[in-house]
């Protein structure tokens, strides 16, 4: 079906990007997934080709443009070159709002320029060892000692954690507030006492640097503190639709990719003398894949024009994460079983979307969380 959602500008950024894609990521992807990151060179191109910053205030040298569908079409590209490691979706459209909506005028200043050339890596550290989704079960604390906060604690599976100079961290700020005594704190890199731990070896996204962080005795100056007092809980409420809506974006992209090339593969691929697809289980396999990705689609591309003009809710979000996710998960599973040994080989591109896209069911809200939200909408 055809896309109707998109215009002349926004083709020509498909473009752009594809182009950056070819130049500055495709040649060093595989020497990046071996190192376990990616180049600093790569994010100030970036910064350069204008892919940073997209809604930013062009005051700040952003983009000026909050339209979502320019962050959709770099999620899709981005998806379809399997280049995940380098995370613009994270800097933009889940940190990228949190500066500009609640950061102070001198807050904008200091840090949004460098945001937008690519100097200025940065991270969101929510996730502690014993605290995922229970914001409650935050144990970093930030104390009051007049001119800053002092604070300490420990940050897990951070993406950009090892490149990242700027981190926002959620810190307990009033002990007896559980969810609602949190805030959010800005720490730079070359603090005293903020350390990385190692950088995290999972089985997937191995370019995109995931790491332990630790913060001991850390004094975080008062003018770091971003947005109110006590007020994460909210903030953090206020912005998840739009990261959920990133990975559910990037999930129906990745799904859309592997049908595309299993279907070339079982074009080609002979069995029994003549080629999978004369076969009818593949020929069914196919087809139901087919009709899945295009059901799919359509939603999602409902709801990324009615998250660009602000009329998207946090419950068709959860389901838009928790559906495009899923399935991208089975797709990558039976586009694999459909390459035979081949799938399994790492050489091959439904291989490394078969790991990369793992993932995706966890992060940004687990589909079991997706669920949960929906549900409390529906029965209270």
């Amino acid at each position: 079906m055809q896309r109707q959602i998109f215009t002349e500008d926004h083709a020509a950024f498909r473009e752009t990007v594809r182009t950056f894609l070819a130049k500055e990521v495709t040649p060093y992807y595989e020497q990046w997934e071996k190192d376990g990151i990616v180049s600093r060179d790569a994010w100030r191109a970036a910064g350069r080709q204008g892919l940073l910053g997209l809604a930013v205030p062009e005051e700040y040298g952003g983009g000026g443009n909050p339209d979502f569908r320019y962050s959709a079409v770099l999620a899709e590209e981005f998806t379809r070159a399997g280049a995940v490691g380098l995370a613009l979706g994270l800097h933009n459209d889940i940190i990228g709002p949190y500066l500009t909506s609640l950061g102070t005028d001198e807050q904008k200043r200091r840090w949004l320029p460098g945001f937008c050339s690519g100097e200025i890596i940065t991270a969101i550290a929510m996730t502690e060892p014993g605290a995922g989704s229970d914001l409650q079960g935050i144990r970093t604390t930030a104390e009051d000692r007049g001119d800053h906060w002092l604070l300490n604690g420990s940050k897990t599976f951070i993406s950009n954690g090892i490149l990242a100079d700027l981190v926002i961290v959620v810190a307990k700020t009033t002990p007896e507030g559980g969810a609602h005594g949190l805030s959010l704190l800005v720490v730079e890199r070359g603090t005293d006492g903020f350390e990385r731990g190692r950088n995290l070896d999972k089985i997937g996204q191995k370019s995109q640097d995931t790491a332990e962080l630790f913060f001991n005795d850390v004094r975080v100056p008062k003018e770091n503190l971003l947005g109110e007092l006590n007020g994460a809980f909210v903030h953090l409420m206020t912005n998840l639709a739009q990261e959920r809506m990133g990975i559910a974006v990037a999930g129906i992209a990745a799904a859309e990719h592997l049908l595309e090339i299993t279907t070339d593969y079982v074009k080609e691929r002979e069995a029994f003398g003549r080629p999978l697809s004369k076969l009818q289980h593949i020929r069914f396999e196919i087809a139901e894949m087919a009709t899945e990705c295009a059901v799919t689609r359509t939603f999602l591309d409902r709801c990324i024009v009615d998250h660009s003009d602000g009329k998207l809710d946090a419950v068709h979000a959860s389901m838009a994460k928790w559906w495009a996710t899923e399935l991208q998960k089975r797709v990558a599973d039976r586009c694999l079983q459909l390459h035979g040994g081949y799938g399994y080989m790492t050489e091959y591109r439904v291989a490394r979307a078969f790991t990369d896209g793992r993932i995706q069911t966890i992060y940004g809200g687990t589909t079991e969380i997706m669920k949960e939200i929906i549900g409390r909408s529906l029965l209270g």
